[in-house]
């Protein structure tokens, strides 16, 4: 049992090693003893030179336990969050104590970067979550387990408490094996893909000839994409000229879907990146169909669908979001003759 007092606005938490702790690393000691904490926040806690082994200083995460170790670890309260905060409207879709559900729209950076140090939905959340964020890593701020492009849309959770955000890193970083996480996208692609559903399964790494881009190289790490075609549209010549397919995850790299479905031939409309050399295709859309493309700048890939285990009270949550007008708009289009 833990003991736990205030000093000042630090917290002192103490705990005592038994017989079934023995050979324990030290931070996994204390993981399994302050479960509101992440290992990684524990550990900058011992480099720091906030623990205390029977009385003195330790900053040995790989320390072993030995039954009887008498252990304090002093918990500063949170840092304030370096990004700065920024009242930026958010589609919220679901808030509790432990985590928010955004419906990110395109064109909103997920997190501040060179280039980007403002105007993110970090910022965002710091404004809008304030003091109900009690720490990530020692510092007020969201804690971001997967992103999406800029201009992607659709959903994303965010961890607001550090416990949320270790048991949340945890299921994407199974990606769904276990059936806890579940991630669909809905995609407009040029053409038609063959099979009607199939599977993508290719390495992906930076290119080496820009960093701008990943591809699909040797030696890159491994990632499958499953995508199944839920409509297909012909060009004005009646032909079939694009898709809309839905993409499910089974891995989460930078650009996975972009980069795998340029692969096999059909990269997503308006991609500028990965579906530049096929331009020509936008000639064979129908008049109707090109208006509504020509307004879409962005590329046509949206999160339609998440599902997690709630790192605190177990319950699976499962959200879907709707198309954007201008995706919707273009769908609706190229089904018209």
């Amino acid at each position: 049992m833990n003991k736990v007092r205030k000093t000042g606005n630090d917290r002192i938490v103490q705990a005592v090693a038994g017989e079934e702790d023995a050979g324990s690393r030290l931070d996994r000691f204390l993981a399994m003893r302050i479960s509101d904490l992440s290992r990684s926040r524990l550990k900058l806690l011992l480099l720091g030179k906030q623990v205390l082994l029977n009385g003195k200083t330790i900053g040995d995460p790989a320390y072993r336990v030995k039954p009887g170790d008498k252990v304090e670890v002093r918990v500063p309260p949170p840092e304030p969050a370096r990004p700065k905060a920024e009242a930026i409207p958010l589609a919220i879709v679901h808030e509790d104590d432990e985590l928010i559900v955004i419906d990110k729209p395109a064109g909103l950076v997920v997190h501040p970067a060179p280039g980007n140090r403002d105007g993110t939905l970090v910022n965002a959340l710091i404004a809008h979550c304030g003091d109900s964020l009690s720490g990530i890593g020692g510092e007020k701020r969201p804690g971001i387990v997967h992103r999406l492009d800029k201009d992607t849309s659709g959903l994303l959770v965010v961890a607001k408490t550090d416990r949320a955000h270790q048991a949340l890193s945890h299921q994407f970083a199974d990606h769904g094996r276990d059936g806890a996480l579940v991630r669909g996208y809905l995609a407009l692609v040029w053409g038609v893909p063959e099979p009607r559903r199939g599977v993508i399964d290719a390495p992906i790494m930076r290119d080496p000839k820009s960093r701008e881009r990943m591809a699909v190289l040797p030696g890159g790490r491994r990632a499958v994409t499953r995508y199944e075609i839920h409509d297909r549209y012909a060009g004005k010549d009646g032909l079939p000229v694009a898709s809309l397919i839905e993409c499910r995850l089974e891995t989460g790299r930078t650009h996975q879907i972009r980069v795998h479905l340029t692969r096999i031939g059909h990269p997503l409309l308006g991609d500028p990146v990965y579906g530049a050399g096929f331009r020509t295709k936008e000639s064979q859309l129908t008049p109707k169909a090109a208006k509504a493309f020509d307004k879409l700048r962005r590329q046509a890939l949206h999160a339609y669908l998440l599902g997690f285990v709630h790192p605190v009270t177990g319950k699976k949550l499962t959200f879907e979001s709707r198309l954007p007008p201008e995706l919707f708009r273009l769908v609706e289009a190229l089904k018209s003759p």
